[in-house]
């Protein structure tokens, strides 16, 4: 008799530990950082693509206590396109922030040159090949903020070009809120972007739907 319950009594700990144990690790996953990391492709360092940027990542940071975010300012790097062998340069840095287990998603800014993306977004996408295998960044949203001197100066062109290309890695494009369809469209003039209300909203719209679908994705 004093065997049975003795069993009973360890079978029964032994469940309850497993419960706990079963959610106390559900609660962790539940409440790890999710990080959103912005990518500023001007050549231009500090200026109206990192601000814009900046500006969809407090959104983002917004939404929830547990997104963490930061900016990789490309201004001023060295980070050379596609090749067989690539060089040794600044992108080394840059990659293994995109291998972080916690990344949730990522925004990238581009200015509008020629009615298209930068040649150093161009580079660093190309540059991202070997997240392609494993898939490192699929399903994860990405989004897009594109500036141009002028309300129409090529900023959906730039968005749909980048969000072409990552779909490349099997991210998920996504735009904002209304009128942030595509994604962001911010107006530069003059280096300055503070006036452009209309952009700014669509900055921050992106910023914040980024947000929510990472973490959506992230529950799945």
């Amino acid at each position: 008799m004093n065997k049975q319950i003795t069993r009973r009594k360890f079978l029964g700990a032994a469940g309850a530990a497993a419960f706990v144990s079963a959610v106390g690790s559900t609660a962790t996953a539940a409440d790890k950082p999710l990080k959103i990391l912005g990518i500023a492709c001007s050549p231009r360092k500090g200026m109206t693509t990192a601000k814009a940027v900046q500006i969809a990542l407090d959104a983002a940071k917004a939404v929830n206590p547990r997104i963490q975010v930061g900016l990789i300012d490309l201004g001023g790097l060295n980070i050379a396109g596609h090749s067989a062998k690539p060089p040794a340069d600044d992108f080394d840095a840059i990659l293994p922030k995109l291998k972080d287990p916690a990344l949730g998603g990522l925004i990238i800014g581009s200015p509008s040159y020629f009615r298209g993306m930068s040649a150093l977004c161009k580079a660093f996408i190309e540059r991202c090949g070997p997240l392609r295998e494993p898939r490192t960044l699929a399903d994860k949203p990405v989004g897009v903020v594109a500036l141009g001197s002028f309300r129409n100066g090529g900023q959906e062109l730039v968005i749909q070009q980048i969000q072409t290309a990552m779909l490349c890695f099997g991210m998920v494009p996504v735009g904002g809120n209304p009128p942030a369809y595509q994604g962001a469209t911010v107006q530069s003039t003059k280096d300055e972007i503070s006036a452009d209300e209309v952009g700014l909203d669509t900055a921050k719209k992106l910023g914040a739907r980024v947000a929510e679908v990472a973490l959506r994705l992230a529950a799945k």
